[in-house]
């Protein structure tokens, strides 16, 4: 019964094929489509440069007191933004001060001898002065007026002495004042405070370190240059002036957070350093940020982006690359429309979508570029346009 029905169904359709050709009508036809293909020329394209950087603010300072004591008071907290002269830790003052009152009331009493030395001089002064005329008159003994001139210089000498014993004093008043103001320990520039390593009640000394405050109108994004680009841009026969004026012609650069935000103000890189690490064959480099509005911070870890324009290079795109273990190929087109594998070097082009053939091509060399993972070598990868009017 089974095999009847299918004998029955084949018989319909049969029918209804021979029908349909009876009356006219085409079945469809396969038509074969080209793939798509590009012509290699040689174009200008700007490669983003990418590199590994850390900020720091150009005048980032360690802040330590000048003086020992107990700290009193913090006057601030972390990642607080402060401006220069502003109160950060204050330091007991008490020991400082009473230095200070000593030191003023020793510089009075060398005052005080020092007008006495002054007086006794001036005294020794009219007495021998006196005696002089009198021994002219003949009135007094040389014995006299030699005694009166030995008092007189030596007058002279206490009153040199005294001057000295204020000048000291007063050396002292001034170096108990400065220690009196170490005691309170105030912002060398703006920036902002990094994290506070002492707690009040602490006993700190100058070799304890308070805090790192962050100079940060200013980022630098410390980066290392790779050789390639050293070779390339930098050490070419420059000289210093030269490098400077090269160093000066870079483009401006970015710097993208890790997170891959961008941070808006532009930046250029202001110095490389001039000896090429042996190990990892690179050199330092600095790239300055304008930080207006404190976004940046010191620590901060991102990439600075430096866009190198490179000219009358061949630009392909990255579809019409195919990975074979450690080749890379392009299927370039034949004369007779089929397709053969060529190994090819590539640079990646950073935009995502395109890279830069280095090696393996030539201007005017037709590849195939959507769909070059599906050629097989030697097939046709063009056909000519069907006839919209074939019969």
């Amino acid at each position: 019964m089974r095999k009847k029905n299918a004998l029955m169904w084949a018989v319909v359709i049969g029918t209804m094929i021979s029908g349909l050709t009876a009356c006219g009508l085409d079945m469809p036809k396969e038509t074969k489509t080209s793939y798509e293909t590009m012509t290699v020329k040689k174009q200008d394209i700007t490669l983003p440069m990418k590199f590994s950087a850390k900020l720091k603010g150009q005048s980032d300072v360690t802040i330590s007191p000048q003086v020992s004591g107990q700290l009193m008071r913090i006057a601030v907290a972390e990642g607080q933004r402060v401006s220069r002269g502003q109160v950060l830790f204050v330091i007991d003052s008490r020991n400082a001060q009473h230095e200070v009152e000593a030191a003023r009331a020793n510089l009075q009493a060398a005052q005080a001898n020092l007008t006495a030395a002054q007086a006794q001089a001036n005294s020794a002064k009219l007495e021998y002065e006196s005696n002089k005329n009198l021994y002219d008159k003949k009135i007094v003994s040389s014995y006299m007026l030699e005694n009166s001139r030995n008092s007189y210089n030596q007058a002279q000498a206490a009153v040199s002495q005294a001057r000295a014993s204020v000048s000291q004093a007063q050396s002292a008043v001034n170096r108990a004042r400065v220690n009196l103001g170490f005691c309170t320990i105030t912002a060398p520039v703006t920036g902002v405070i990094g994290e506070i390593l002492v707690r009040p009640g602490d006993q700190v000394s100058p070799a304890t370190q308070l805090t790192v405050l962050s100079g940060n109108t200013t980022m630098d994004a410390e980066f290392s240059v790779t050789e390639a680009l050293i070779e390339a841009q930098v050490q070419s026969g420059l000289t210093e002036s030269d490098r400077a004026k090269h160093i000066a012609e870079l483009p401006e650069v970015t710097f993208v957070m890790k997170n891959g935000t961008e941070y808006p103000h532009k930046g250029r890189i202001t110095s490389l350093t001039g000896v090429v690490d042996a190990a990892t064959g690179s050199l330092g480099a600095k790239a300055s940020f304008p930080n207006p509005d404190g976004h940046l911070f010191s620590g901060v870890q991102g990439t600075v982006v430096l866009p190198l324009e490179q000219k009358a290079v061949m630009v392909i795109p990255q579809a019409a690359v195919v990975r074979l273990q450690d080749k890379s190929l392009v299927y370039k087109v034949k004369p007779d429309n089929t397709a053969t594998a060529v190994t090819v070097t590539t640079q990646d082009a950073g935009n995502g979508k395109d890279v830069i053939v280095t090696s393996g091509l030539n201007v005017g060399d037709k590849i195939v570029t959507v769909g070059a993972n599906n050629v097989q070598e030697g097939e046709q990868v063009l056909f000519p346009e069907a006839s919209k009017n074939e019969k």
